[in-house]
């Protein structure tokens, strides 16, 4: 019988597959030797394969392009990317340079629009849908994006109650404000919650327009949105709350025709194990055929179509390198991997909401695997990861503590909200540093162009943030 860990995942996924290879029995993720840079870095340490970012956004772009094509659909498609996913510069710039559209969270977001402005990664002529609540000093900004110019801004309506304060500040802009509705669906069965908290009730959305919106000459209602926030999947919820947000949409467009936008948000899935399958062509094309139907039968213009994508954007783009410092047998049948830093704190959504990563050892691929727990060094209980989505066991190489080279192992497609969760750069759980964040990209030749971002925190910064003045007398 075969058993050394290669064999294991030959046997049972198709292997190499898009992303991962073996280059003289180390790890390669996206072509990059991992053994390099662990060798010029060091671990624990996080990347960035930025050329990931515009792959994903051409590969749903084209995609969307070919079933309005072949549908002979009369809208347009508009690809945005949700800054809350990932804020770094480089993530942003990065999307940006497939010419995308923004969609805004919080005030801040639209300081680091006029920020990107100002640098000149994005024009006045960019789409910016802005979602989330809004609050007195994001309705402000959002006005002031609006007078600097910004022609293609549209403000979504998250409740009934926003619409008077909205209008307030619109009654100060020259130009008519383009708004949106954002409708609250019905959350999955398993939710602890029957309907989203986000958006407006879809019994008042047709009332509400006509009392609070038709006819108000500061205002231009422009989309309706429609989000799920477990994405796009093929199943009977998302598809029954996908034609309700239809029905709403063509009862709107007949009584509002200034209405050009469907916005689909929620996003597509991302591969979170080795067997992931999910047949994008086939969900886009059953989207753009579904939203057509329902235009023709209603005998109204179709839509352009809008989506909101995060995660899909970004989220594999990134990956996490840790070594493993000791392995514990704590009792008869249980193993430990120690690793060079907190679980918690650098990929929190796997212990807040149970979130699953691509788990793979860097090294040791020709070594005998046996099932594994991995642990975090902080003296938390939940610093622990145990078990991936396809198959809920772990298995890694096994090791000696003597070997000359240690295991080293990989958490891949991490892209994701980690650091915005995890607060980067700030406090720590247990103190332990944030590790180094190392950029990969390509130059023009196609050769790899790799560099620190930010070293791990010093015990400085983070003394520093927490009122302590070390170098005081």
């Amino acid at each position: 019988m075969k058993n050394s860990y290669f064999d294991l995942i030959d046997q049972s996924y198709y292997f190499p597959q898009e992303g991962f290879d073996l280059k003289n029995d180390y790890l390669t993720f996206h072509g990059m030797s991992l053994k390099y840079l662990i060798e010029k870095y060091g671990t624990p340490f996080k990347l960035v394969y930025l050329p990931r970012i515009g792959e994903q956004i051409r590969k749903a772009r084209n995609l969307f392009n070919r079933a309005i094509k072949k549908n002979n659909y009369q809208g347009n498609y508009n690809y945005c990317y949700c800054t809350k996913c990932c804020h770094f510069s480089h993530v942003l710039k990065a999307a940006l340079k497939q010419k995308v559209h923004l969609e805004t969270s919080s005030s801040f977001d639209i300081d680091l629009i006029f920020k990107l402005l100002e640098e000149g990664e994005l024009t006045k002529n960019t789409i910016v849908v802005h979602n989330g609540y809004k609050t007195e000093d994001y309705l402000k900004k959002i006005i002031k994006l609006n007078v600097a110019g910004f022609k293609n801004s549209i403000l979504v309506l998250d409740s009934i109650s926003e619409i008077e304060r909205v209008k307030r500040y619109a009654a100060e802009y020259t130009g008519k404000l383009k708004i949106g509705i954002r409708i609250a669906i019905d959350e999955e069965p398993q939710s602890a919650y029957y309907t989203s908290r986000l958006g407006i009730r879809p019994s008042e959305i047709m009332k509400f327009y006509k009392e609070k919106i038709e006819g108000d000459e500061n205002l231009s209602l422009k989309m309706v949105h429609f989000f799920i926030d477990s994405g796009i999947k093929d199943n009977v919820y998302y598809w029954g709350e996908f034609q309700k947000a239809l029905k709403i949409f063509v009862d709107l467009k007949k009584e509002c025709p200034d209405i050009k936008a469907l916005n689909l948000g929620g996003g597509f899935p991302i591969r979170n194990n080795l067997g992931f399958e999910y047949d994008y062509e086939y969900m886009i094309n059953e989207i753009v055929s579904n939203i057509k139907t329902a235009c023709q039968e209603s005998e109204v213009a179709e839509p352009d179509i809008f989506t909101e994508f995060g995660k899909y954007t970004v989220g594999e783009s990134g990956a996490i390198i840790f070594q493993v410092l000791e392995q514990k047998h704590q009792n008869d049948r249980e193993v430990w991997y120690m690793v060079d830093n907190s679980l918690m704190n650098t990929i929190p959504d796997a212990w807040s909401i149970l979130e699953k990563f691509i788990m793979l050892p860097v090294n040791k691929w020709g070594n005998e695997y046996t099932k594994v727990n991995i642990g975090g060094i902080s003296c938390d209980h939940s610093d622990y990861y145990n078990s991936e989505d396809f198959n809920q066991q772990l298995f890694l190489p096994k090791f000696k503590d003597s070997d000359e080279e240690p295991l080293y192992v990989g958490f891949f497609h991490t892209g994701a909200y980690q650091d915005s969760i995890s607060g980067y750069g700030g406090i720590k759980h247990c103190l332990i540093p944030a590790p180094k964040l190392i950029i990969i990209d390509r130059d023009e030749t196609g050769n790899i162009v790799d560099y620190v971002y930010r070293n791990e925190q010093s015990v400085d910064e983070m003394l520093e943030i927490l009122g302590y003045n070390i170098n005081a007398k």
